[in-house]
């Protein structure tokens, strides 16, 4: 007979592990298939199903990963969603992907994904990824062709091509729409803005240096 001791710890140990199973991604399908209505007004946690008459092969399939995108942006980077918003038939599947191009010295800037892990895979050239802990501790390096690193969910981490030439990365998520908070871009052009003696004191500098952020970051 186990002792009682033995047999609270190992309810304990089931208990967290079923919690962790739930918080790690999306919540588990509970039909075949549940193809979004994207034009629906009604929303859950997650998009609702249309119709599995309506069903088609193209509500599984995007071409759009195929290609470079065009990197000409401020960053010199850009990223490729394929997620729920792009494939429908990813609702309730609890996966994406995403492609992002980098110029040479092209920077994917510091932001998080707060619904998903992240697992990188190069595809051409050399970038240079890391990521934040929450005791401020870096973690990062250089990877390169046929190489994946990845990051954890919820942390700010960010990726540099440290290259001469273009680089390419196909970027995986444990959830259909994992979201993406840019750190710059949330703090200094959200909307309504972020207070200026926040900013000022969060960043130990002045008002003018709080105006100057702002107009570079504002959408253009």
């Amino acid at each position: 007979m186990p002792s009682t001791n033995s047999s609270l710890f190992l309810c304990l140990f089931l208990a967290a592990t079923s919690l962790n199973l739930i918080i790690a991604a999306d919540p588990d399908m509970l039909q075949d298939l549940c193809v979004a209505d994207l034009n629906s007004a009604v929303r859950v946690n997650g998009f609702p199903c249309k119709p599995a008459t309506n069903v088609t092969a193209s509500d599984f399939f995007f071409a759009g990963l195929a290609h470079p995108g065009a990197t000409n942006t401020t960053m010199g980077s850009v990223v490729t969603a394929a997620n729920v918003e792009r494939i429908p038939g990813l609702n309730t599947l609890g996966v994406s992907l995403s492609r992002v191009d980098y110029a040479p010295g092209g920077l994917n800037p510091p932001h998080v994904h707060p619904r998903a892990t992240e697992i990188v895979f190069v595809l051409t050239g050399e970038i240079e990824v890391g990521f934040v802990t929450t005791a401020n501790r870096v973690v990062g390096r250089r990877i390169g062709q046929g190489e994946v690193f990845v990051f954890p969910r919820g942390l700010v981490h960010w990726q540099r091509n440290v290259g001469s030439t273009p680089a390419a990365a196909i970027a995986a998520f444990n959830s259909q729409l994992p979201g993406t908070l840019g750190v710059a871009a949330a703090l200094f052009a959200s909307e309504p803005p972020v207070a200026d003696e926040v900013l000022e004191r969060a960043f130990q500098i002045g008002a003018g240096e709080v105006r100057r952020i702002r107009r570079r970051l504002a959408p253009h």
